[in-house]
């Protein structure tokens, strides 16, 4: 083999996955989702809690688009996420009267008084929390966990848990014509 032959040959090698790679990168889906607008009531203010469509089908997420999770170990609307927990799974907080966005139900909506005298944000019963593992709207990663003694699930519209796991690896994508 010649010298330049050579270099033909390694140019080529080099060439082809980084096109390849190039080629991969820009079409199809590649899994990336937008962040979701946040939830908006009817007269287009933020809502604390609304619905949005993830890869766990409808779920409830809060003003930002981040999804809420119940915590099996509270007892009834009893929190029983403080200290260390309270910092992993940040409370939902209310200042006054939750409100509701596009695809949640306002008469299962409350708040309840938590240890520190703060109130936070309940659905059907359950107390409300965020995963601080959630980078961005529409992550997921704290379905299931099983920190603090109990599981963390997602829950849905109807203000049941959701159990399963999500489509696409813990990523959400969500899809229009939920009013928000």
């Amino acid at each position: 083999m010649t010298r330049s032959t050579a270099f033909t040959f390694l140019g080529t090698a080099v060439v082809i996955p980084l096109a390849a790679l190039a080629v991969a990168g820009c079409g199809g889906d590649s899994g990336a989702t937008a962040s979701p607008p946040s939830p908006k009531t009817a007269s287009e203010r933020p809502a604390t809690v609304g619905a949005a469509n993830t890869g766990l089908g409808q779920i409830l997420v809060d003003s930002n688009g981040r999804t809420v999770y119940l915590f099996k170990k509270d007892n009834g609307t009893k929190s029983a996420c403080s200290g260390a927990c309270a910092d992993a799974w940040p409370p939902v907080r209310a200042d006054g009267k939750p409100t509701v966005g596009a695809g949640a139900d306002a008469s299962q909506v409350g708040t309840t008084r938590r240890s520190d005298g703060t109130s936070q944000v309940t659905y059907n019963g359950h107390p409300l929390y965020l995963y601080q593992g959630d980078q961005q709207p529409g992550d997921t990663t704290g379905q299931g966990s099983a920190g603090f003694g109990a599981p963390w699930y997602a829950l849905s519209p109807a203000g049941t848990e959701i159990t399963g796991q999500p489509s696409g690896g813990g990523a959400s994508s969500y899809g229009g014509g939920s009013g928000y």
